[in-house]
């Protein structure tokens, strides 16, 4: 194999392989080999290497002998993975926005809630597919997309969501755990609760992290369930947005496509959770599954949040409750339920951690894929590291989830819609007849260069920052729009991405080759 490949097996040291069995959450591991050298770190990482059910696998492909055939039962994990993912309190929080950012009426926010969700949610779908077809970790099949070194942009860029996403589940998680304690509990401890059984669980890999999702959805839904007979009767369904008919249009599409980066988000993780599946797994079957589980989950969460968002505007309690935070409104929700309600609270905080799991994992593969020297490191050991430095974010951002919420989310909406519009072109148009060799993962030499992915990628960006509208700057064109802006950077990012990728492209193919 080319030079390049030896290099890159020589940065990554390749880990025991994970047993074929039935079930992703069944996977084992052989016992690893030895690894040269006496000092405490090697010490330490044998001895948790040759953990039972710990995960030694980084971002190596998975070969197809080392897969396990896909059954219906692992179908239906890929729906409760996504639902249990996504059913959470950070998502509720997302759907209060409507309302209350955006002075949009109950149907308006519902609307654009779910749509904006559902069509986020296809972006995941379609890049969950990759994972049973390649074999290979969502950011290393983007090599095949963007090229060797330009894919690290997108690596780079993903670590940033999912460290993110793992700052707002600790804040919102402190929050909620801080109101049901009256105040007694700070916010910094709730955080640091969250943030090491979040730890416990993530450091051990795809076996527990499984387990741990297939049934962590049944008290969320429990507890959800019960917030809507309690708040439900509290929801103002009546309200209407404000403002000249352009203004209302304009915080519409800027609601939606809120939604839409809330959701699409998790694309840039898709295929990181299904690599120990077969070629053989159906694509469409995979699509459905996930979009089921992310559709699902977040349109009900950002409902919840629009209904309790609607319910401060008549609720003088909910009202003073937002003022303190958004875990404290949620937990208001349940006012008049005693300590039943409270206890429904500490598992709406706990649900946090099923959404902190598979971002921390993803996280932990990003910075292997960044560079050899990282990834001679263990995936347990970067995940100590993740977790660390968002919960340090975190203590230091827990009186800003407002302005943190809003702008992380739309700013990751942008990079990620313009990354799987190259993607798509680059599967229908380019690569629908020849496929893809998923054996070069590593090799530069037989990987695309990326100069025509770039471009568009950079193209699309300039169009996504004059066209944004966020608090610290707003571009001329979202100037345009309504009295106050509208958030138009997905769209015309994606558009300007869509129209110069195709004539790049065949350029770079004409005079490279590849």
């Amino acid at each position: 194999m080319a030079d390049s490949l030896r290099d890159e097996e020589k940065g990554i040291r390749a880990p025991p392989a994970v047993e074929s069995v039935s079930t992703p959450s069944d996977m084992e591991k052989k016992p690893p080999a030895s690894v040269s050298g006496g000092n405490v770190f090697t010490r330490i990482n044998n001895r948790i290497q040759s953990l039972t059910f710990n995960e030694s696998r980084g971002i190596e492909r998975v070969p197809e002998s080392e897969r396990h055939a896909a059954s219906v039962g692992n179908y239906m994990q890929m729906t409760l993975l996504w639902f249990s993912t996504n059913i959470t309190a950070n998502n509720m929080a997302v759907g209060m926005y409507g309302p209350l950012s955006y002075d949009l009426g109950f149907v308006d926010s519902a609307l654009c809630a779910v749509f904006g969700a559902l069509l986020g949610s296809a972006g995941v779908a379609y890049m969950a597919t990759f994972g049973p077809q390649s074999g290979n970790r969502t950011m290393v099949v983007a090599r095949y997309f963007m090229g060797y070194y330009p894919s690290k942009i997108a690596c780079l860029l993903n670590i940033i969501i999912m460290m993110g996403y793992g700052m707002i589940d600790c804040l919102v998680g402190g929050q909620v755990l801080s109101a049901v304690a009256d105040g007694s509990l700070t916010i910094v401890v709730g955080i640091i609760i969250i943030a090491i059984i979040t730890w416990v669980i993530v450091i051990f890999g795809m076996a527990p992290f499984h387990v741990y999702e297939r049934w962590a959805w049944v008290p969320q839904l429990i507890a959800i369930f019960v917030l809507v007979g309690s708040a439900g009767p509290k929801f103002d369904t009546n309200i209407s947005s404000t403002g000249d008919t352009q203004t209302i249009n304009a915080n519409r599409l800027t609601f939606f496509s809120l939604c839409l980066s809330s959701a699409v988000a998790w694309a840039p993780a898709g295929a990181d959770f299904f690599v120990y599946f077969p070629p053989t797994t159906s694509k469409w079957l995979t699509f459905f599954m996930t979009f089921l589980g992310v559709g699902l989950a977040l349109s009900f969460a950002n409902l919840m949040g629009v209904g309790l968002a609607s319910g401060t505007l008549t609720q003088e309690s909910w009202a003073t409750a937002y003022d303190t935070s958004s875990g404290a409104l949620i937990l208001a929700g349940y006012d008049g339920l005693g300590g039943f309600g409270k206890f429904m609270g500490v598992l709406v905080a706990l649900g946090l951690i099923a959404n902190n799991i598979p971002g921390t994992y993803s996280a932990t593969l990003g910075f292997q894929i960044m560079g050899r020297h990282l990834a001679r490191l263990p995936r347990w050991f970067l995940s100590c590291v993740c977790v660390i430095i968002y919960t340090v974010c975190a203590l230091g951002g827990r009186n800003h989830l407002y302005d943190i919420f809003e702008n992380f989310l739309a700013l990751m909406g942008y990079w990620v819609c313009i990354y799987l519009t190259i993607a798509a072109e680059e599967q229908l148009i380019f690569r629908r007849h020849v496929g893809f060799d998923w054996d070069a993962w590593a090799d530069r030499s037989r990987l695309p260069l990326g100069i025509a992915a770039l471009a568009a990628f950079l193209i699309g960006w300039a169009g996504a920052i004059v066209c944004m509208d966020q608090i610290w700057y707003i571009g001329p064109i979202a100037k345009m729009v309504g009295s106050y802006g509208a958030d138009l950077g997905i769209w015309v990012g994606c558009s300007w991405a869509m129209l110069v990728y195709p004539p790049f492209r065949w350029l770079e193919l004409k005079k490279v080759g590849r």
